[in-house]
């Protein structure tokens, strides 16, 4: 681990300390208001199908409020043209583009072959958005692996490709991602943005591998791909259950801050909705901002001002040194179930291999003891208050609807909310040592 933390590292740690320490309440009033959006999302600039300009116009028609375009290892910037027939869309999404813009698809014949131009993102940008409206956002997916691993991290508001820079571990391949990312924030002094995206995508990244990263705040609870197992299995956690462990052991073990969750899309199916591909509407982010701009929604983000979400609505969360409440923007027929969840101060630390069928140690997170996030308190009803004992080293809040998910990751999901982790009295003392220590050490036993 590096032994002292860059500038931009150590401010990101400080926001973090202030936004701990003080009384917050998240709820839409004066300037302040929610914003929707979606920060992971695939176009014909790589894996999806279908054109910029038509995804944006689904997510602003949807009453989303921003969209971070995040296409593998490229950025939608450059002249390209694509074979109608050869793309992934094909000839429906070409005569879905030009149904509705007319005016505005470029077409040419090559070798006789019918070939469109994708236009780039500034164009999208021009005719999509409206000011204090819909804001569209660049963003990356660096794409990364270590041996068959797949690694993948999103680089929201960036201005050039950023290159995978790959290492010698899961873990390594992470922090040089990150490294790079935050030397080009600092360079620029452009507010980027960077997540860790579905970590049991190919069961790729443990919870083990994420604890000690410096500089990552956020990663992907909940994606609505149906192939990144979300749930886990019988022998691999699920990403709430990594969460836990992830935020237990950084503020115990190694004085780090404490790693956010959001919801997100992944969406590169456009066509078919609903069905069983990975499609626009499954999950999003809810950020408490001033105004719509990518610098004040990454500061909301990184100071903890939001809640991600598959369908649950909030009105208000608020924290104060004594408490967390949670008051849910209900629904008509639906029933609520708040779950307020953490882990106490003296709780079992102790850890084992998950072995497989053949006897041998699986590359998966470990299996902890049930003290590690642990149901603090479940309450039924729109609204909750978790008052604090006094040894939570974290807490955090997840609310799940009567009402199941209309178009689910994973069959059987409800419509969930989850708020963001807040230090409990237990965990001050690990987290006001940070600055100090310059983060990333384990600490003295």
């Amino acid at each position: 681990m590096p032994k002292s933390l860059s500038a931009g590292l150590v401010f990101l740690f400080a926001a973090a300390l202030q936004s701990s320490a003080v009384a917050d309440e998240l709820k839409a009033t004066g300037d302040l208001r929610w914003h929707r959006g979606n920060m992971h999302t695939h176009s014909h600039w790589s894996d999806g199908d279908d054109y910029l300009e038509a995804i944006a116009m689904w997510y602003r028609d949807h009453d989303y409020d921003f969209l971070v375009f995040t296409d593998h290892n490229v950025l939608p910037t450059t002249e390209r043209w694509v074979d109608v027939e050869k793309s992934k869309g094909g000839r429906k999404a070409f005569d879905k583009l030009k149904a509705k813009f007319p005016d505005w698809v470029e077409e040419r014949e090559t070798e006789g072959r019918l070939e469109v131009r994708l236009r780039r993102f500034d164009e999208v940008s021009e005719r999509i958005a409206v000011p204090d409206e819909f804001l569209l956002i660049q963003g990356e997916e660096i794409s990364d692996k270590y041996e068959s691993y797949p690694i993948h991290m999103n680089a929201s508001h960036v201005r050039e490709v950023l290159k995978p820079r790959g290492g010698n571990s899961v873990h390594e391949v992470m922090q040089r991602n990150l490294d790079a990312v935050m030397a080009v924030r600092k360079e620029t002094g452009q507010p980027t943005m960077i997540h860790l995206n579905h970590p049991n995508f190919g069961y790729a990244v443990t919870a083990e591998d994420m604890v000690p990263l410096v500089g990552e705040r956020f990663f992907e609870v909940y994606n609505g791909h149906p192939g990144v197992h979300n749930s886990g299995s019988e022998q691999r956690a699920s990403t709430e259950r990594i969460w836990d462990i992830v935020n237990t052991k950084r503020l115990v073990d190694f004085d780090l801050p404490l790693m956010y969750g959001l919801a997100t899309d992944d969406g590169h199916s456009y066509h078919n909705i609903p069905s069983r591909a990975s499609e626009p509407g499954r999950a999003w982010v809810m950020v408490l901002a001033e105004t719509l701009s990518p610098e004040a929604l990454i500061e909301s983000l990184e100071a903890g001002r939001f809640y991600a979400t598959n369908g649950v609505m909030l009105k208000s969360i608020i924290t104060t040194p004594k408490s967390l409440t949670v008051e849910v923007g209900a629904k008509p027929g639906e029933t609520y179930t708040i779950d307020f969840i953490g882990t106490r101060k003296g709780f079992d630390p102790s850890s084992k291999p998950v072995v497989g069928d053949d006897g041998k140690e699986l590359h998966t997170t470990r299996v902890y003891s049930a003290d590690i996030g642990t149901t603090l308190q479940s309450s039924e009803g729109e609204k909750a208050t978790y008052t604090f004992q006094g040894d939570e080293i974290y807490v955090r809040a997840r609310v799940t609807s009567s009402a199941d998910h209309p178009n689910p990751s994973e069959i059987g999901d409800k419509q969930q909310a989850w708020v963001q982790p807040v230090m409990g009295p237990g965990g001050a003392k690990s987290a006001s040592q940070e600055p100090a220590t310059g983060g990333g050490r384990r600490k003295s036993k």
